[in-house]
């Protein structure tokens, strides 16, 4: 056999090699999904959006149980609408992240279609989906996140909530995975939880409306204001609501259990209508009640956070406009605008937050722990006395002058805190620490805790955190009434049933807060995802241009237009009973001008419109050209460049 029939044909070693490439290919993918590296990759955009937060991966690294996230998608449906195909994908991967994190096995996907008269379709009823009605047809993208007994069932994955997606899923594995319900203690002056009548004949006092949505899905507790030392492992929240006239001793003791790495969330109020209607001050109404002002003085101050409380906020700009047309300068309506984190999970969704009489708080420096605004009034604002602006006294409207400052209405604190009581606590004897200094066997203490000498180190140890063991977070509201039954809700009674409507954002805030706090505390101060679909902000710049430029061109004509239709109008008029009306010439000259512009205004506006898309062609062009050819081009010249260095070495030899 000749060496040319030996040799193949150049078709057949094309063959070969696509086969070999084939094998290559799946090999390697059998490789890489054996190995569990499916879903490693590199993300180099600019947010990060295809890169689970750090958050997310504690959450599943101290997973104690399995849990099941059953993930039910229509797959196989001709009704299913195409931003829901694009939006299921997304999910696809982003669940396929979360199983990546799952080294040990501890999360698994399961994914069902829920197709007619299907186990997966049962399994889908059971959990709580029903679907979507498209068409007639059951629609589902849906799961479900199991963990032992418990589950928690999210009905619709809403592709416009696409970037709360990876909160609400990590939230669902932390609450099904918590092996209790959260424990939130209360201090409040206020009878949050009801009362006994303050009268003979009249009715106890109701529970406020956010205790009883509070005790539906939390375990609540009364630490009342004297509550001693606090469980920082026991509670997940302690929530202070107008804690008015609070002692050095129970600042202290939240203090201590802030520097444990506990969770505050304070309601505190310069002035508070709800403590007023409740005979807070009030010698009319008994007078027993809480006093209407309340602050935290100590821990405030050690905080770096200013707050009067003998004036509120009056706000120019956000003032609501009361009954009988009385303008409330110090009731604010804040919308999106005065929210300043745009991806805070607590405020992103809110449309708008009524505060009623709210304290006005300042950061002041020197609390030494990040600093965050989550609500804050207009540059409109300042500070005006509590009595006129509780009275809503009209005259404000003239007198008030607003002084240039911004104020914090709800701010969260993170960080490692200092103490606020370096001297220890203000309940012990003053002549105990005297003895302690002055006992002559003592050594000094050593920063650890530790003695000097004597031996008796333990002794001489001070007995509280002068500094955080773990970062803490505080959330100040500087107001109480937005959570008030008369102003949150609309409250009707039938008999023992309650029935509460929310009239505005203010009780979407104060749980958002909660659920965040008493979740795990890798959800805490989580943001938002970016979004997968990004906005062409050339596209948009160069819209807005020419709109604003079409814009001026129909805003002129309109205006020629009405100044047309005054001169007939005028003209109309003048026209005697009886007669009929004729033009002059001058006039219907004038009237064929003002056409001639509405033709040419309108002929200028569609060119401007045909440039625009003119120019948005090429952009695009641009822009596929690149994506086409701008790899391709940069393999070539990394080839080149090879090639040529190659041939160097190989000359140089």
């Amino acid at each position: 056999m000749s060496q040319e029939d030996k040799t193949l044909h150049p078709v057949s070693r094309a063959i070969l090699a696509i086969v070999a490439l084939l094998v290559i290919v799946i090999a390697g993918n059998m490789l890489v999904s054996s190995l569990g590296i499916g879903h490693k990759t590199l993300d180099l955009t600019e947010d990060r959006i295809h890169t689970l937060s750090e958050g997310t991966g504690k959450i599943i690294e101290e997973l104690a149980a399995p849990v099941v996230i059953r993930y039910y998608a229509s797959r196989n449906t001709a009704y299913m609408p195409e931003d829901l195909k694009l939006h299921m994908r997304r999910v696809d991967d982003l669940l396929a992240e979360y199983e990546s994190l799952s080294t040990d096995g501890k999360l698994r996907v399961e994914n069902l279609d829920p197709e007619p008269d299907t186990d997966a379709e049962d399994a889908a009823n059971l959990d709580g989906i029903n679907g979507q009605t498209i068409n007639n047809e059951n629609v589902y993208l849906g799961m479900a996140v199991s963990c032992l007994d418990r589950t928690t069932t999210i009905p619709f994955l809403n592709p416009q909530d696409e970037t709360m997606l990876e909160y609400q899923i990590s939230r669902a594995i932390a609450e099904v995975s918590a092996t209790r319900k959260p424990v939130i203690g209360v201090m409040s002056a206020l009878e949050l939880a009801g009362g006994p009548p303050t009268m003979p004949g009249q009715r106890p006092s109701q529970p406020w409306v956010i205790y009883n949505q509070l005790e539906q899905n939390y375990e609540v507790e009364d630490l009342t204001m004297t509550p001693g030392e606090i469980d920082a492992e026991k509670y997940k929240v302690v929530l202070l609501i107008h804690p008015a006239g609070i002692t050095p001793e129970a600042e202290f003791a939240v203090d201590q259990y802030l520097l444990k790495g506990g969770t505050v969330i304070a309601c505190i109020d310069p002035f508070s209508v709800a403590a007023q209607m409740t005979g807070g001050g009030n010698p009319m109404m008994g007078g027993g009640g809480a006093p209407t002002s309340s602050t935290l003085p100590t821990l405030l101050e050690a905080w770096g956070i200013e707050m009067s409380t003998t004036q509120t906020v009056g706000d120019g700009r956000y003032q609501t406009m009361m009954n009988q047309n009385r303008p409330g300068l110090a009731v604010l309506t804040v919308p999106q605008e005065g929210m300043p984190q745009e991806d805070s999970i607590v405020t992103k969704d809110l449309a708008s937050v009524t505060f009623f009489l709210p304290g006005g708080m300042v950061k002041s420096g020197g609390g030494g722990v990040t600093v965050n605004t989550l609500v804050k009034a207009s540059d409109e604002s300042g500070l005006i006395d509590n009595m006129p602006a509780s009275r809503l006294d009209p005259t404000l409207i003239t007198r008030f002058r607003p002084d240039a400052k911004s104020y914090d209405l709800v701010t969260h604190l993170s960080g490692e805190f200092t103490t606020a009581f370096p001297d220890g606590d203000p309940a012990a004897p003053a002549d105990e620490e005297d003895g302690e200094e002055e006992s002559p066997d003592s050594g000094e203490a050593s920063e650890d805790g530790g003695a000097d000498d004597g031996g008796n180190g333990a002794e001489d140890a001070p007995t509280h955190l002068t500094k955080a063991t773990k970062p803490g977070n505080v959330f100040l509201i500087s107001d109480v009434d937005a959570f008030y039954d008369q102003f949150a809700y609309q409250v009707q009674r039938l008999g023992n049933l309650q029935l509460a409507q929310p009239i505005n954002g203010n009780s979407s805030l104060f749980f958002n807060l909660i659920d965040q706090a008493a979740g795990s505390p890798h959800l805490i101060g989580s943001r938002s995802r970016a979004a997968t679909s990004r906005p062409f902000t050339v596209f948009r710049e160069m819209e807005a241009d020419a709109n604003q430029a079409v814009g001026e061109k129909i805003q002129e004509y309109e205006e020629e237009a009405q100044e047309a239709q005054r001169r007939l109008n005028e003209l109309q008029a003048q026209k005697t009973q009886g007669t009929e009306m004729y033009l002059s010439p001058e006039q219907e000259e004038e009237i064929r001008k003002l056409r001639k512009q509405e033709v040419d205004a309108r002929k200028q506006i569609r060119e401007l419109q045909k440039g625009l898309r003119r120019d948005k062609d090429a952009i695009a062009a641009k822009i596929i050209t690149w994506n086409i050819a701008g790899v391709p081009l940069a393999i070539l010249l990394i080839g080149l460049g090879l090639f040529t260095a190659r041939r160097t070495r190989t000359r140089a030899r």
